[in-house]
Order: structure tokens, then C-alpha cells, then sequence
């Protein structure tokens, strides 16, 4: 496990060989192993192979290209209501986003340990991607997850020491 969560790396340049269904469902069959607040699992998932909807999305990145690029993206979603009806609002407005990024997090290592690439897209226009995906009102899109075989294999960024993020007790 500590090798998938030191391993994994953003991966933004893929190879032409296709994930197959298989592994697209062994993806989401990790994240649905996520945790949730009472267990209510608001995500929701929208797997994209069609060329001219990865277009769409990727325009509704920012135009981030590279999402053209991946065999599948996977679009990870929140359905507010859902954690509305356990919550209230703090579900809708937090609850959901959190679990939705637990199971995020699962798709990234599990994809890792397959020997597949990912990145964790979240700079996106909502409005965009909803439109391009037919995404209903109560439903959010929290992430954006191309996958497929990467042509690189990108070195380790720096990350900030444990001295200067842990904190006892008191800020």
C-alpha cells in the first residue's frame, strides 16, 4: 500500500493500448470500497470512451488536451441530494465532496497498482462537463480521471516536510 501511495504519479502524455472493462470496473468496484459519511456512497461515476465527449470535457477543463488523450476518463460525482436526505445541507455542501474524493483516491492507487496511469483533474468549468455528460441538477461533478497506459514515468515532486504540516494540539 505505502508503495501505491508513495509511487503514484499525475500522468498526463498515455499510449494508444485501451484499458479494457475489466479493469474500468475493478477501478470503480475500489472506489465504491470507500468510506462515506453513514455509509451513504453519493457517488456516482460516468465512464467516457466516446472521442468527441473527451473533447467536450476537455474543454470544460480548461482546455487540459491531455484528457483528449486517455482511452477512458472516469468522472467522478456527488449526488447532493442524496447526503441531503442523511445531512442536510452540510451533507450536500461537504459530506458528499469528501466521500466523493475518498473514492477519488481509491480509483488513483488502485489504477497505480494495475500499472495504469491517472491524473486527478479538478480544474473544470461544472457547468461544462454537466452539460457535456447530461449530468442531472442534484448530481456535482467533484473529478475528472483520465486513465490509460503512461508514455512516462514522471519523477517524484517535492513534498513539504512533516515538521511543517503536523501540528500537536494546538495550531
Amino acid at each position: 500500500m505505502l508503495d501505491a501511495v508513495k509511487g503514484r504519479r499525475s500522468i498526463r502524455a498515455f499510449t494508444d493500448q485501451p484499458v479494457s472493462e475489466d479493469e474500468v470496473n475493478a477501478l470503480i468496484d475500489a472506489a465504491c470500497h470507500a468510506p462515506s459519511a453513514g455509509n451513504i456512497q453519493p457517488w456516482e461515476f460516468i465512464i467516457v470512451r466516446s472521442a468527441e465527449v473527451k473533447r467536450e470535457i476537455a474543454a470544460a477543463a480548461l482546455n487540459q488536451k491531455f484528457i483528449e488523450d486517455a482511452p477512458v476518463v472516469i468522472v467522478v460525482c456527488a449526488d447532493m441530494a442524496r447526503s441531503r436526505r442523511g445531512y442536510g445541507s452540510r451533507g450536500a455542501t461537504l459530506y458528499c465532496i469528501q466521500d466523493t474524493a475518498a473514492a477519488t483516491q481509491n480509483i488513483l492507487l488502485t489504477a497505480h497498482a494495475m500499472g495504469l496511469g491517472t491524473c486527478w483533474v479538478g480544474a473544470f468549468r461544472e457547468e461544462g462537463v454537466k452539460k457535456a455528460l447530461g449530468i442531472p441538477d442534484n448530481v456535482r461533478p467533484v473529478a475528472i480521471i483520465p486513465v490509460g497506459h503512461s508514455t512516462a514515468k514522471p519523477v517524484r515532486p517535492p513534498r513539504r516536510p512533516l515538521s511543517d504540516v503536523v501540528h500537536y494540539e494546538k495550531f
